[in-house]
């Protein structure tokens, strides 16, 4: 049930903080908006590293395989493509097509055994629920 509740709140944070950074672009600009997310996040992680231990920095050069690192160059990825179809499409549409690509690719990643996650078999059932999203996806931008 935790799990369930920390991915409601990731969720939910997520499409907060996608309207904030779309507002803010139309001020500052998406470079400026842009690293601005990715320089406060990186404030918050330095004060939490502080307060709650101090793992070694240095460990990061031991990450195998080294791709694994570019998390961070991913981040400023999706803050622009969240930030430019917020911009274009709406928070709700944006949400609901990230929402389902993050799905789609997330069970691709399962069932292939990427980035060494563990291959897990492929089920109907989950793949008809994926379905059924995109029907809603359909649904949703019907007019």
């Amino acid at each position: 049930m935790t799990g369930f509740l920390i991915a409601v709140l990731s969720g939910t944070l997520m499409s907060v903080q996608g309207v904030f950074n779309t507002q803010v672009t139309k001020t500052v600009g998406m470079w400026v908006s842009n690293g601005w997310v990715q320089f406060s996040a990186f404030i918050i992680c330095l004060i939490a590293w502080l307060v709650t231990g101090r793992n070694p920095v240095g460990a990061l050069m031991k990450v195998e395989p080294k791709y694994l690192l570019l998390g961070g160059v991913i981040g400023a990825g999706i803050t622009w493509t969240v930030i430019k179809s917020m911009a274009q499409l709406g928070p709700a549409k944006a949400a609901l097509l990230i929402v389902i690509a993050q799905l789609i690719v997330a069970y691709v990643i399962e069932l292939m055994g990427l980035f060494g996650v563990e291959k897990e078999p492929f089920v109907w059932r989950k793949a008809i629920g994926m379905g059924i999203a995109l029907i809603g996806v359909a649904i949703f931008q019907w007019k």
